[in-house]
């Protein structure tokens, strides 16, 4: 089933113009790692995890709105995209409730610091990352796409920008929230971190 498919799926038949943008956003030139295959990813895990959502449809659909609009040279891409969210969403027949809640959860990925009673939140969050902890292959190769999609930030200030980064998540209590994303993801996410820093000479 192609990601058009998947959100008429989701959404149904009379929406699938949204799902024809979404896709043609996820597909846009300039993306590395922020691209169709991280989008199908997220919503593949997002079906593993659903049980463990509140409203796992909410969560669907904020996974398809979550890096709807990605500009590496701008800091305010969740924000953005929760609004698109908003806008596309409102011409539906989905209930204003659950509009709310998918631009709320698009709203968090900005931080991915989801409450602990917040389970949709933790669905979407674990989703999001889980290629940190994904075999070091597949995390080498998420680390080079996202350099590429940085490539005009020259290397000094890479490193340093993405070492904060690092550290930020490293310094997290856990970095995945559901019992079955932690169990699976965290010691390795820890690890690749550590290795891509000692890379970066952080």
């Amino acid at each position: 089933m192609d990601l058009v498919d998947r959100w008429v799926a989701l959404a149904g038949p009379h929406t699938r113009h949204i799902g024809v943008e979404l896709d043609e956003r996820y597909g846009e030139p300039h993306r590395r790692y922020h691209t169709r295959d991280h989008l199908a990813a997220v919503l593949d895990l997002v079906d593993e995890l659903a049980g463990h959502a509140a409203d796992p449809a909410a969560v669907r659909l904020a996974a398809w709105f979550h890096d709807a609009v990605y500009d590496p040279e701008r800091a305010d891409n969740e924000e953005r995209s929760a609004k698109l969210a908003d806008r596309m969403l409102a011409d539906t027949d989905l209930a204003p409730a659950r509009v709310r809640e998918v631009v709320r959860l698009v709203e968090l990925t900005t931080t991915h610091a989801p409450d602990d009673d917040d389970r949709n939140g933790q669905v979407l969050c674990d989703a999001d990352l889980a290629i940190l902890g994904a075999e070091p292959d597949a995390y080498a190769a998420y680390a080079a796409a996202v350099r590429e999609e940085y490539a005009f930030v020259p290397d000094e200030f890479f490193r340093a920008g993405r070492a904060e980064v690092l550290n930020g998540l490293l310094a997290l209590p856990k970095l995945f929230h559901t019992p079955a994303a932690r169990e699976r993801f965290e010691e390795h996410a820890r690890t690749n971190i550590r290795t891509e820093l000692m890379l970066l000479g952080a």
